[in-house]
């Protein structure tokens, strides 16, 4: 049976993304995925500098090195597997934006849906799979079509 302290692991592995897009840090959102794949309408991606190179073609970063977003994660649903070693979590994100010539608006919602593993003691992503349910303006987020990985 997994503990509450792993539950807040897995959650604070979650909310860490969230801040790390957020604040422009793409090395720390590779860094998340060191050892796992991040996945999308467009498909998947492994490893922390690929992951990296990923975000930074696709994520319009602003004079202040972010993309001015936020994105507000909620429902989430954490299970744990029958080794306590893994754990999923499903939930949902609205992403926020307001940028110079952009009003605050929501400009993209979906879900997530994680597989973690634990390893040395540690928590850490093993995948994210992304889904965009919703979409508003987000010519002023996301460079479009995103560029293609040589």
């Amino acid at each position: 049976m997994s503990s509450v302290a792993d539950t807040t692991a897995v959650t604070n592995l979650i909310a860490k993304y969230a801040e790390l897009v957020d604040s422009g840090d793409f090395a720390g959102v590779g860094a998340l995925f060191e050892h796992g794949v991040f996945g999308g309408s467009d498909g998947s991606v492994a490893g922390s500098e690929r992951i990296e190179k990923m975000f930074r073609g696709m994520v319009i970063v602003y004079e202040d090195g972010t993309p001015r977003t936020h994105h507000v994660t909620t429902n989430i649903a954490v299970e744990f597997g029958e080794d306590t070693d893994t754990a999923t979590a499903r939930s949902y994100f609205t992403v926020f934006q307001a940028a110079p010539d952009l009003p605050l608006q929501p400009v993209a919602a979906g879900r997530y849906r994680d597989r973690f593993e634990r390893s040395a003691g540690q928590w850490r992503f093993a995948e994210r799979q992304v889904q965009i349910t919703l979409t508003g303006d987000m010519s002023r987020h996301l460079r479009t079509p995103p560029p293609q990985e040589s």
